[in-house]
């Protein structure tokens, strides 16, 4: 059985830092695409940045330059780095996993919460 946990989130000042984690198990994720979404109070669930299983990456614009996305598929983990965080980040995180060739995400985790304060 398929199963994504995510851990990491918590609640940080403007400014600080915070590493997500998400341990995929149940299958060799090495060949997935693997990324994070997040969910913030009263809004639609907005794409972070995602990793292949090259390690080419892609953010988006709200993580570009400060987020980093990055994978240890001996340990089927994919990690999201965020530094200078704002308020605006407060959301809650997903990671998903997807096929290459499928453009939807097949396997989602139960998200993590993070919440900046001013």
């Amino acid at each position: 059985q398929v199963q994504l946990v995510e851990s990491g989130g918590g609640l940080v000042q403007a400014g600080g830092s915070l590493r997500l984690s998400c341990a995929a198990s149940g299958r060799d994720f090495s060949g997935y695409v693997m990324a994070w979404f997040r969910q913030g109070p009263g809004k639609e669930r907005e794409f972070v940045a995602r990793i292949s299983a090259s390690g080419s990456l892609y953010y988006g614009d709200s993580a570009k330059g400060r987020f980093t996305i990055s994978r240890d598929n001996a340990k089927n983990t994919v990690y999201l780095q965020m530094n200078s965080l704002k308020v605006e980040d407060t959301a809650v995180y997903y990671c998903g996993v997807r096929a290459l060739s499928r453009a939807e995400y097949d396997y989602w985790g139960q998200g993590t919460q993070v919440a900046v304060s001013s």
